[in-house]
């Protein structure tokens, strides 16, 4: 399933290794809308995977882009508890407005969104949450 959500960028924070073969990054998305002649302001957080923690590094904070995102959901059971985790793998993001980069050095070429990490595959990691 591949989403997409429009927004300012008012976080970024510094790639994660999780294990020596996974690595992840944040970011955080404000959304706002008008609805009812009322604006609503929600704050959507990100995380890019693998090759695909890169993709934010070109955007500055207040930069309104387009992030191309996939839903990801994981069952994890430990000493008989089930914890259930969502997750918005982003793994394209498209500037709409920047501040201080030029537009001409980000890269917005089409990218197949990443599906290859799962939690039944060999990299996955056993002693979640992160």
């Amino acid at each position: 399933m591949n989403y997409e959500l429009t927004g300012k960028l008012v976080a970024k924070y510094d790639t994660v290794q999780k294990s020596a073969t996974f690595k992840t990054r944040e970011f955080a998305v404000e959304k706002t809308d008008d609805i009812g002649g009322r604006t609503i302001t929600n704050y959507v957080k990100f995380q890019s995977v693998q090759e695909k923690t890169s993709i934010i590094d070109k955007i500055n904070i207040g930069d309104e882009i387009k992030v191309h995102f996939n839903i990801k959901g994981t069952k994890w059971e430990k000493e008989g508890k089930i914890s259930y985790f969502t997750n918005l793998d982003a793994w394209r993001i498209e500037p709409l407005s920047q501040t201080g980069v030029d537009k001409s050095t980000t890269d917005t070429e089409y990218m197949e969104p990443l599906d290859t990490f799962s939690a039944t595959s060999p990299d996955a990691i056993d002693d979640l949450p992160f």
